[in-house]
């Protein structure tokens, strides 16, 4: 299958999945939320322009904020994500091996451990800018420390069970040379 359109079909699937099945689940105590969406973020090529990955997951958090009605709420969480997501996987992988091999990553193409430590910085930025923008301000500190942190271990939890679930292909990248 073409990537463009594995990724519109990972786009759309992501949002509605988000929308219509975790949303709808009442929160934990009022404290945990659970929160998928940004794997697609997570799982696009690692091939893609910094700019085109901006602009995706730009328009990929707006999508979600059009569904639930919170507008920029979860766009700028993407958005920051989408920022930090290149200097992460360069920090965690070497560029010379595994990025020239494979085309998105996963634990196949990174392994568990870089995967699980990638997937974890992301989730938990991700969660502590949204936490903050949701509630403008810090309030009890504790208590928004340990929402952000109970939602990143339920977040990673379910990141983890869906890379189990749907294991990607670790597929070569075509030499082009």
């Amino acid at each position: 299958m073409n990537i463009l359109l594995k990724n519109i079909i990972r786009f759309v699937l992501f949002i509605l999945f988000q929308v219509f099945i975790l949303d709808q689940i009442p929160p934990l105590h009022q404290f945990i939320v659970p929160y998928v969406y940004f794997l697609f973020i997570l799982w696009l090529p690692f091939s893609i322009n910094r700019f085109w990955l901006l602009i995706i997951a730009f328009v990929f958090g707006l999508s979600l904020d059009y569904f639930t009605g919170t507008y920029g709420l979860h766009a700028a969480p993407c958005v920051l994500i989408a920022y930090i997501r290149p200097f992460l996987l360069n920090l965690l992988i070497p560029k010379d091996t595994t990025e020239q091999s494979y085309i998105e990553p996963g634990t196949k193409s990174m392994g568990w451990a870089p995967f699980v430590l990638y997937a974890g910085i992301l989730t938990f930025v991700h969660h502590f800018y949204l936490v903050l923008i949701e509630w403008l301000q810090f309030g009890n500190f504790m208590y928004f420390l340990g929402k952000v942190s109970a939602t990143t271990a339920v977040s990673i939890m379910l990141i983890l069970i869906a890379e189990l679930l749907f294991p990607r292909k670790g597929r070569y990248r075509a030499n082009k040379a």
